[in-house]
């Protein structure tokens, strides 16, 4: 499956609408967004939504994409290992996450769903090349 003309890449992670719209509210608050996926414990398996530029990416943390008007998805490279071959679906569920999240005091938390890559969207990420780390992405 060949790149888009346009030259983008293939998309690896969305929102879903409640998601969007949580975004949305939280940027009407805190400003600029991020969302961060490190490995771990406890709620560090779930997506964390930060004010972009309080947390500090890794040199070898990926960008997997933007979501919400150009809100980045970084993952450690630790995790990116096992999620490579999928994309990730950032959901709202009902419930207390991590209070370092922005969503906490909503009542609400945010959760990825994954599905594995059609072969086409694996033969396309397969030559695409490798994603942007904390290294080489633009600030």
């Amino acid at each position: 499956m060949a790149a888009p003309a346009d030259g983008a890449r293939l998309e690896r992670v969305r929102l879903t609408e409640e998601a969007d719209r949580l975004v949305g509210t939280l940027t009407e608050v805190h400003g600029p967004v991020m969302f961060h996926q490190s490995g771990g414990c406890c709620d560090g398996s779930a997506p964390m939504c930060y004010p972009r530029g309080e947390f500090r990416v890794g040199a070898s943390d990926v960008l997997l994409g933007t979501v919400a008007d150009g809100v980045p998805f970084w993952m450690s490279s630790d995790q990116y290992t096992y999620w490579q071959h999928t994309h990730l679906t950032v959901d709202v569920v009902p419930g207390r996450g991590s209070g370092f999240s922005l969503e906490a005091p909503e009542g609400v938390r945010f959760l990825l769903r994954s599905r594995l890559f059609t072969d086409e969207e694996a033969e396309r990420a397969a030559g695409e090349g490798p994603l942007p780390t904390g290294e080489s992405a633009p600030e």
